[in-house]
C-alpha cells in the first residue's frame, strides 16, 4: 500500500495524548490507507476570512490554525473530516510551530516539544493554563515516515471539550 503525500499522527507521551485516546476525540486516521476515501484537497475557504465555508474533507496538510474538526479514531491520519466553527464540532486548530529540520528527532522528542510550546499556546488561547482547564488538548505530529518523505515538520495543537461537541471557537473560553 501507498501514501500519497505521508500522514500525520497523534504525539503519545503527553498526559493530554492519553486523555485524548481515552476519551475517543483523538484526531487520527490510517496510515496506510486513507479511511475516508479520496479526500478533497484544500477545504473551501472564505476568501477574506480563510475560515472553511462547507464540510467536507481536506488533506491533513491543508489544516490551518482556527480550523474546525470532527474527531475520528485511528493512528495516523492522511484527510480528517472539517465544518466551519459555527457548526457543531469536535475540535479545533488552535496554534501550530515548526520542529527544526535535521534528523528525525524521535517521537519522545517531539511530544516534549509539543508540550513545551502547546502548552503556553493553550493558556493564551483559552485564557487558563490546561491544568485548570475542563478543556483538553493533544498534539497532531509528523510521523517519521513523513518527516523523511515530504519534510513534514509542522507540530498542530488540537483543543477539544471532553464533554462533547462545541459550536464556535473555543478561544477565551475561561474554562
Amino acid at each position: 500500500m501507498a501514501i500519497n503525500k505521508g500522514v500525520r499522527s497523534i504525539g503519545s507521551g503527553t498526559a493530554t495524548v492519553v486523555a485524548a485516546l481515552a476519551l475517543a476525540v483523538a484526531l487520527t486516521g490510517c496510515a496506510a490507507i486513507n479511511v475516508f476515501g479520496n479526500s478533497s484537497g484544500d477545504p473551501e475557504r472564505d476568501s477574506e476570512t480563510q475560515e472553511i465555508t462547507s464540510a467536507g474533507q481536506a488533506d491533513v496538510f491543508s489544516i490551518k490554525v482556527g480550523d474546525c474538526l470532527h474527531a475520528v479514531q485511528n493512528d495516523t491520519v492522511e484527510a480528517v473530516p472539517v465544518v466551519p466553527c459555527g457548526d457543531p464540532h469536535d475540535e479545533e486548530v488552535f496554534a501550530e510551530f515548526s520542529l527544526p529540520d535535521a534528523e528525525w528527532p524521535g517521537r519522545d522528542a517531539i511530544d516534549a516539544a509539543a508540550t513545551e510550546q502547546c502548552g503556553p499556546a493553550f493558556r493564551e488561547f483559552v485564557g487558563l493554563p490546561w491544568e485548570e482547564s475542563a478543556l483538553n488538548w493533544y498534539p497532531l505530529t509528523p510521523t517519521e515516515q513523513g518527516w523523511a518523505e515530504v519534510g513534514d515538520r509542522l507540530v498542530q495543537c488540537v483543543i477539544y471539550d471532553p464533554a462533547g461537541k462545541v459550536s464556535g471557537s473555543l478561544q477565551a473560553a475561561g474554562r
